[in-house]
């Protein structure tokens, strides 16, 4: 049976990711539901086990390193195995740098231990067991990993260096088997962008992101499931974005247009 982890399992991305695996490998995989919400894990394990598939719920704080190690020590006790390690807990932030103060400067160290060091801790704990699996290592990114999006200084720093990370990652241990997915979703619909930091620290409160055209969660774990079946090395997930990946190579001073204008009018520098 295969073993899949995926942290942030407890809402958004991760938690629909999660249902839609248990509903299509219906009893072939065991799912490790990673977060710090313990509830709501529960909750989401209640709704999943009756597709067939073993779950397991293990409250855990990915900026904790020894519970990133406990998380992957766990799962080898109960399963015995980790062939998928989909690290998608993160934060969202959004605060022009001009206007730092220290505090911003505080929830910065934050947000790069959540979405940079994390992965880094869990991939590395998990990383033996992978080789051996010759598993997958998933990483999910965020539009802001491809393109410096005004406003979102930090939120973007941390994104290129998890996707750095994962790209070295993939080219040094292609060779020993080891599989390495990164997918890039843009505008969600979730309330990320609500509860992540904005200036001084404090939750943000609302999206300063325009919204108008955020994709459904439930198709943007679709098109990472899909990516993680077929073997893909990254998913973009709408064809703007991969016109603006050409576009930034070609053109850059466009790209930096059309990331100025993904920002409400309000919230821009």
């Amino acid at each position: 049976m295969k073993s899949i982890i995926i942290t942030g399992a407890s809402e958004g991305i991760g938690r629909e990711l999660a249902r839609q695996i248990a509903a299509r490998e219906k009893g072939s995989a065991a799912l490790v539901l990673a977060a710090r919400n313990a509830a709501r894990l529960e909750e989401l394990a209640t709704e999943l086990r009756p597709h067939g598939s073993r779950v397991e719920v293990m409250p855990t704080d990915v900026t904790d390193r020894e519970a990133c190690r406990r998380l992957i020590a766990e799962t080898m006790t109960r399963l015995g195995r980790i062939d998928v390690l989909v690290n998608n807990a993160g934060m969202s932030a959004h605060a022009n740098f001009s206007e730092f103060t220290d505090a911003d400067f505080d929830w910065s160290e934050k947000l790069m231990v959540m979405n940079y060091w994390s992965v880094v801790w869990l991939t590395r704990a998990a990383l033996p067991h992978l080789l051996a699996s010759k598993g997958l290592v998933v990483g999910v990114s965020s539009v802001a990993g491809l393109v410096g999006v005004p406003g979102r200084t930090a939120y973007c720093a941390t994104k290129f260096a998890m996707n750095g990370f994962l790209e070295a990652l993939r080219a040094e241990l292609a060779h020993k088997g080891l599989r390495v997915m990164i997918a890039y979703p843009g505008t969600i619909d979730t309330d990320l962008r609500k509860r992540g930091f904005g200036p001084g620290g404090s939750p943000a409160g609302v999206s300063m992101i325009r919204d108008d055209r955020a994709m459904p969660v439930e198709t943007c774990a679709r098109l990472i499931r899909e990516g993680m079946e077929k073997g893909r090395r990254e998913v973009l997930m709408t064809p703007r974005m991969k016109l603006g990946r050409w576009l930034r190579l070609l053109a850059p001073q466009i790209v930096d247009r059309m990331a100025m204008k993904e920002v409400k009018a309000e919230f821009r520098p």
